[in-house]
């Protein structure tokens, strides 16, 4: 027989051996070793460096139980976490996935015996939610990190927001759907019933309107005999004003959908002011009364007086300046940058600026302060926001 190698059956069936998980019963947790088999677990017990680490665990016991108990906690709960997330699962699945790992810490060596006992201890610390059934306990992370609370309630206060937004709009186009009807009830759809004659003697006689009897002598004279030509008239008439009652309605609708318009064209020209300066925004020096050292410079705004005169310091040489609105203007960032809306419905109201449109003269932002935080607002005027500092 050739000697024995690495590559021998021997070598490579021990390797085989060594690299799956074995029994528990032969694991030492304190010096972390796996043996094969109980011959080799005995002679470990009774090596030098077994009977070191006893004694160091004799020193303080509870402390190394409660090392171990942490850490096995600790991989757990971040296993978890990274593999479950949220999703509700079998505590089992969970444990069979944590103990796949060579290394990880076993549980005979924690203050819990049993994988039950552990699942109702994270149940009762807050860790997970648990619940017991026919098949099992079946554990559910809770995700407590303040970034993902304050996404969920932010995604919460959106939804809330619009759905106050399409209920106080459904409202509105209520309302002026009510007022475009004068205030009246919705008028019920007439009965048509079968023309009965009672007795062979007595006339057929029509009831017309007021406006198709003008020239009938008074208004005692509105029922008469009428012969087959005066119910042919009759009919044309009715014929021709059928039309015209349609495009009555028509007309009246388009009335109500141009009164909403106007009163929200309405709406944003009550909330627009006549100036616009708000300390911490850069502005433009546009007069050239000061001279070429300060016409088309940027400066930013310190402190505004009587709502139409601003001190401003200059970026490039630090002075200061007083100036009237009318001298200044707005300054149109690069996309992403902050910026404040200045004047309309959203005054004062910190916003980033997503795009421009060069054609219109307007930008896209999006709120970024407010309770209308991550509301895109399309159509804002250049001269309506400006950059922050």
């Amino acid at each position: 027989m050739g000697k024995e190698g690495f590559l021998s059956p021997k070598a490579i069936g021990n390797r085989i051996k060594a690299k799956g998980l074995q029994k528990l019963r032969w694991y030492c947790q304190m010096c972390q070793k796996q043996c094969r088999d109980e011959n080799g677990f005995k002679c470990h017990c009774m090596s030098e460096s077994h009977q070191r680490q006893l004694l160091l665990a004799s020193e303080d016991p509870n402390q190394i139980m409660d090392n171990f108990s942490q850490e096995f906690k600790t991989d757990f709960i971040e296993l978890i976490k990274r593999r479950f997330g949220t999703k509700r699962v079998h505590n089992n699945i969970v444990y069979n996935e944590y103990i796949n790992d060579r290394e990880h810490v076993h549980m005979n060596s924690t203050q819990w015996e049993t994988l039950t006992e552990f699942t109702k201890w994270l149940g009762k610390e807050g860790f997970c939610k648990v619940d017991e059934t026919p098949k099992g306990w079946y554990i559910q992370y809770i995700d407590r990190d303040p970034e993902t609370i304050r996404r969920q309630e932010e995604l919460e206060r959106k939804k809330k927001q619009d759905l106050d937004d399409e209920e106080r709009s459904a409202k509105f186009i209520e309302e002026q759907v009510r007022r475009g009807q004068g205030g009246r009830e919705p008028e019920e759809a007439p009965v048509f019933t079968e023309l009965k004659r009672e007795s062979e003697e007595e006339k057929i006689t029509f009831n017309l309107a007021k406006g198709s009897c003008s020239s009938a002598e008074g208004p005692s004279k509105a029922s008469a005999a009428l012969g087959p030509s005066a119910l042919k008239a009759a009919g044309s008439v009715k014929r021709k004003d059928a039309p015209s009652t349609s495009e009555a309605k028509e007309k009246k609708k388009k009335s109500a959908l141009d009164e909403i318009m106007q009163m929200e064209e309405q709406k944003k020209r009550s909330v627009r002011a006549d100036h616009w300066l708000h300390p911490g925004i850069v502005i433009k020096v546009v007069t050239k009364r000061l001279g070429e050292k300060y016409h088309k410079k940027k400066g930013v705004v310190k402190e505004v007086q009587d709502k139409y005169t601003a001190v401003v310091k200059m970026i490039d040489s630090g002075d200061k300046l007083k100036l009237d609105q009318s001298h200044l203007e707005t300054v149109i960032p690069a996309p992403g940058k902050r910026v404040l809306i200045l004047n309309g419905v959203y005054r004062d109201t910190e916003a980033l600026l997503d795009s421009i449109d060069e054609r219109k003269f307007s930008a896209t932002l999006t709120l970024d302060s407010g309770r209308m935080k991550g509301r895109r607002v399309d159509g804002i005027a250049y001269e309506d926001f400006s950059k922050m500092a």
